[in-house]
């Protein structure tokens, strides 16, 4: 091992010793919240004229905002917001907004809790030691919403509540409470409430009550997709903040923006590309930023959600994909789903495992398609009616090491797997 001792920084020293890719990366980060939004004027204009409202102390209409992963949502919200709170500074009317992720926020409680506390750290006196005005968890909760009108009639004036993907709230809680907060103006006098809410989920208002629906979509905002050109913007942008003048060949941000262009207009895929493209170059010791570097970020990415995406399976739907390594370990390059549910039934003999239908492999099949972990497509046999075939895109080493790190399937006894049985079973 060697001996680092002698330098301050020890282990690291190497690692920073010279800036030659980045001045500051960490304006690649999805959280960065730049000061113009290229590209999304004419939503941002909109969502402004929809909030004007609030700084007459008139209640603006509830707005439900559309658009894919990556596509500024988030980002706009912010802004008009920040905009708004600076706006009400300046006007006789108090202005705030308040931002819940409900993806970690996801209960009615919570929710309310949230909004409350927010509310309460708001007005708080810089000096004031921070408190939690409602516990997390305890109370019942008619008092917290009884709470929360008396936190908003004490604020006064008007709050903006964003519920950034509202849809992951609605599939976990219902619609309780959106209920609640669409209709809480009706038992305010000095406050009044504005929602907004983000999803990425077009069909996700289809588990809404119609009278839910009706008051929280009183507006609707869609954002596109970023096409190539309009990436190439978004990343230039950032680049000339985050690198270092020069380092970038002409051809990596056109490529970024190329393959998250494919990718539904994703500007969060872009900017991934382009930060670990950037990480890859500075661990070679390089100084510059190549193509080549942009096509290994792609590969990273893919194999670091691969991973995360098959780590997180249940252990059944691990071991039809263990089915289907094994199928390709037999040399089978692409396989049937009756191949697949022979294997499989073989394996879980050997673990002890539950055996399923063939209907439910099939269906944990569509899965792994659907995860974009194999890919399938269904062919006619003729008078022995349709089948599903089903392959990897690529090398399946990195699956099969993620596969096997499941107990179950890290088991001495499949080591009794007989190829050859197998091979006449599936004759």
């Amino acid at each position: 091992m060697p001996d680092d001792k002698s330098s301050p920084m020890g282990l690291f020293k190497k690692y920073l010793a010279n800036k030659r890719i980045f001045k500051n990366r960490e304006v690649l980060r999805h959280n960065y919240r730049p000061q113009i939004l290229p590209h999304r004027k004419p939503q941002i204009d909109e969502l402004a004229s929809i909030l004007a409202p609030a700084l007459t102390n008139e209640t603006p209409s509830n707005i439900l905002i559309y658009g894919k992963t990556g596509t500024g949502k988030t980002a706009s919200v912010h802004y008009v917001g920040a905009e708004l709170e600076n706006a009400s500074s300046l006007s006789a009317t108090k202005c705030r907004v308040v931002h819940l992720n409900c993806e970690v926020i996801d209960t009615q409680y919570r929710v309310l809790a949230q909004i409350a506390n927010s509310l309460d750290d708001l007005d708080a006196h810089p000096s004031d030691s921070a408190r939690n005005l409602i516990p997390m968890t305890g109370w019942p909760t008619d008092q917290v919403y009884a709470e929360l009108k008396k936190q908003l009639e004490n604020s006064g004036g008007v709050v903006v509540i964003v519920l950034d993907e509202i849809d992951k709230l609605v599939k976990k809680s219902g619609d309780d409470t959106l209920y609640n907060l669409t209709r809480i103006n009706s038992d305010l006098r000095l406050a009044k409430v504005s929602i907004i809410g983000i999803s990425n989920d077009l069909r996700f208002t289809d588990f809404l009550d119609p009278r839910v629906l009706s008051s929280l979509s009183e507006e609707e905002i869609v954002f596109p997709p970023y096409n190539a050109p309009q990436l190439c913007d978004i990343l230039q942008q950032r680049a000339d903040l985050a690198f270092i003048d020069g380092v970038l060949d002409g051809a990596v941000i056109p490529l970024c923006a190329a393959l998250a262009a494919q990718e539904h207009g994703d500007a969060r895929r872009a900017l991934d590309l382009l930060r670990v493209s950037g990480e890859l170059a500075d661990r070679e010791n390089g100084d510059r930023v190549t193509e080549k570097h942009v096509r290994m970020a792609q590969e990273k990415i893919e194999t670091d959600s691969m991973v995360e995406c098959i780590s997180t399976l249940p252990t059944q739907s691990k071991v039809v994909l263990y089915a289907m390594l094994i199928l390709e370990r037999m040399g089978k390059r692409i396989f049937t789903s009756g191949e697949v549910t022979v294997v499989y039934r073989e394996i879980a003999r050997i673990i002890d495992l539950d055996v399923l239908t063939h209907r439910r492999i099939t269906d944990l099949i569509s899965e792994l398609n659907m995860l974009g972990v194999i890919n399938t497509r269904v062919v006619s046999r003729g008078r022995y009616g349709r089948t599903k075939e089903m392959w990897f895109d690529a090398a399946t080493s990195k699956i099969e090491e993620v596969v096997t790190r499941d107990p179950r399937l890290d088991d001495e006894r499949l080591k009794q797997l007989d190829i050859n049985r197998l091979r006449v079973m599936l004759r």
